[in-house]
């Protein structure tokens, strides 16, 4: 038996989430299901990923891996899984990895990348593939008030109340926000993020940047823990999961999608 590491791209608005469903309308499930038809083997072919995502929420570089008998190329592995894929998902690249890798707990950081639109009209090319906002925002305000999420807190006010994780306690690594002509690219990096973490955040500093919340409200909101007290979670429509960052000692680099498959939404315009 060998490991294989497989690194992914989907858009998510076209599947119920990532983990598997009894309806299966899943990336998971329609992964599995195309890894047992290149397999050759009935049922389906069982995945670990390195982050679970919700419904409508894409993947620039969503990283599995599973066990298999089979020997196979890593160009064949590719090609073969993808020709048994629909549009929406593709296998982006294959490699060998030890059996100590494990796709989600080898996993040091993850980076969210959130694109939002700015402007009178909502966007129809964008649909579904970037959030809106027609309202005037405070970039400024919005990035002190990110500054308060920097470091280790409790999360539990971005916290959804369907998370299933152990703790709420998180490290957020970095929070940027830039300005690309009619877009705002946040890019969150975190040692994991919690159910909703990221929509949340976002519902928060939209409210920070339309002046309904003042700047120090951000902090407030951490220390209270109470999600209730929190902002509307926010669509999920521009959320990507953008890059995996693993030790080097499996021999897979930061693994960053963004740079490439989010290139077209963030060229200066």
């Amino acid at each position: 038996m060998s490991r294989v590491a497989l690194g992914l791209a989907y858009d998510g608005s076209a599947w119920q989430g990532w983990q598997t469903q009894p309806h299966r309308q899943t990336v998971q499930d329609t992964l599995e299901s195309a890894l047992a038809k290149f397999c050759g083997v009935e049922g389906v072919v069982p995945t670990i990923c390195a982050g679970r995502t919700d419904t409508g929420v894409h993947g620039a570089m969503q990283v599995v891996h599973l066990d298999t008998a089979l020997d196979r190329r890593m160009e064949s592995w590719v090609r073969g899984v993808n020709a048994f894929l629909p549009s929406s998902v593709s296998v982006q690249w294959a490699q060998v990895v030890s059996d100590e890798f494990h796709a989600r707990f080898s996993a040091r950081a993850r980076t969210y990348v959130y694109l939002l639109w700015r402007g009178r009209v909502r966007p129809a090319l964008w649909a579904g593939r970037a959030g809106w906002c027609f309202q005037p925002l405070n970039v400024d305000a919005m990035r002190l008030a990110a500054n308060a999420l920097l470091g280790e807190h409790d999360f539990s006010s971005f916290r959804s109340s369907q998370c299933q994780a152990k703790h709420p306690v998180r490290h957020m690594h970095s929070l940027n926000i830039e300005e690309r002509g009619p877009f705002l690219v946040f890019t969150l990096k975190a040692n994991a993020f919690l159910h909703h973490m990221v929509r949340n955040i976002m519902g928060a500093l939209l409210q920070i940047g339309q002046g309904r919340e003042s700047v120090e409200w951000m902090a407030q909101l951490l220390s209270w823990r109470d999600r209730k007290l929190g902002a509307p979670t926010f669509s999920p429509d521009g959320l990507y999961l953008s890059a995996i960052d693993y030790p080097a000692e499996f021999g897979l680099e930061e693994l960053d999608g963004g740079s490439l498959l989010l290139s077209p939404f963030t060229q200066s315009y």
